[in-house]
């Protein structure tokens, strides 16, 4: 039997895949788990600085396993939230990593499949994608996705995808500004692995994780709290060896391959 999830890294970049293309990929507590054992691989990993979140099959994620979740609808309150802080857990885990993550999204993209591919730092998704949040319609809610969601896009532009249910074009999903670009199917591997090439040579791992991190904490702070914070991570960012050796390079004119 072939595993859920498949982790390999090769020239600094781990892919992280999802292997449940009969499923469209659907989030059961088995893959769920799968992702977050390869989370930790990759973070643990000394030679990986980039992880791609892909998938095998048409679909890229259909979010939640219904036959699932219908499933869950026996059991206790207490069950149930345990079962929604799992994947609560893997949302924070890709939010929260020191390494930058980028979705590659071959397919669609729906419900907690979207929210997976969203709250990738980066994220490309060929012409023929369909992404969207479709929690209202089936009379669910799409509650930890909104919570990413409303830092990605803003209120308004959430609102508008949440309320609605409705599904968009790669490109919609463009405009709204849930991903970043779009990719033909043909080039999407090519394009993301040049991206994530550029990021580890041209970009300090110390830099891409303090600024992650400065972004994902600064933003519950007031200005003064924002700032303070921003001062005191600037000051531990200069007392970092990348930082010394990037501002060498940069004063005696030599060229800086991270």
């Amino acid at each position: 039997m072939e595993e859920l999830v498949k982790y390999h890294c090769e020239d600094r970049i781990a892919y992280i895949t999802l292997n449940r293309p009969e499923k469209r990929n659907a989030l059961s507590t088995e893959l769920v788990d799968g992702i977050k054992a390869a989370i930790r691989q990759a973070e643990s990993d000394s030679h990986c600085k980039v992880v791609v979140l892909a998938a095998e099959g048409e679909a890229f994620c259909a979010g939640a396993d219904l036959a699932y979740l219908q499933q869950l609808q026996h059991n206790t309150f207490e069950e149930n939230l345990a079962d929604s802080e799992h994947l609560k857990e893997l949302f924070l885990m890709i939010y929260n990593s020191p390494k930058v993550f980028i979705a590659q999204i071959q397919g669609h993209a729906l419900a907690g499949g979207c929210g997976l591919a969203g709250i990738c730092d980066f994220s490309f998704a060929v012409p023929e994608a369909k992404l969207g949040y479709t929690e209202v319609k089936i009379g669910f809610i799409p509650a930890m996705v909104l919570v990413f969601l409303i830092r990605k896009i803003g209120e308004g532009k959430a609102k508008e995808l949440l309320l609605s249910g409705k599904i968009i074009s790669a490109q919609s999903a463009k405009d709204f500004g849930l991903i970043n670009e779009v990719v033909e199917a043909g080039e999407l591997k090519a394009h993301v692995k040049h991206f994530a090439s550029k990021l580890c040579t041209e970009a300090s791992a110390d830099s891409l994780r303090l600024t992650k991190q400065l972004m994902a904490e600064v933003q519950h702070l007031d200005i003064e709290a924002g700032l303070n914070l921003a001062a005191r991570k600037n000051a531990e960012a200069r007392a970092t060896e990348d930082c010394k050796s990037g501002i060498a390079a940069f004063l005696n004119k030599e060229k800086l391959s991270w």
